[in-house]
């Protein structure tokens, strides 16, 4: 069981079970996915919100790849509706942010952001 100090998981599955062989639960890679996601969407919207940019939406999807026990990828795709921003002032700012948010820093892995204008 795990229990998060904000218990917004509280004495939630997480056990080898639910992470190799499926089941109700969380496992390591999933939480990591969740931190990175959450880590780098604020960060670019604080970069936005910065240059000046009306944020509507922003959507990050991210994915981690795990081969022979270590996790090698996270990969990050965001979707934003943001007014008056070009595709290559986004992709600029989806950089500075996958490059600079604290989960990107902490990972020792390759980590990509592919930018999507809704």
């Amino acid at each position: 069981m795990l229990t998060t100090q904000s218990k917004v998981l509280d004495n939630s599955q997480y056990s080898f079970k639910t992470r190799f062989e499926g089941g109700i639960g969380t496992n390591p890679e999933e939480l990591v996915a969740a931190a990175h996601a959450g880590c780098f969407t604020m960060q670019l919207s604080a970069y936005l919100t910065e240059a000046g940019y009306e944020i509507e939406s922003l959507e990050t999807r991210c994915d981690i790849v795990m081969e022979s026990g270590t996790i090698t990828n996270s990969d990050l795709n965001v979707t934003g509706k943001i007014q008056g921003i070009t595709a290559t002032d986004f992709e600029e700012q989806v950089k500075k942010a996958e490059q600079n948010c604290p989960i990107s820093r902490l990972l020792n892995a390759k980590i990509t952001a592919k930018a999507t204008l809704a």
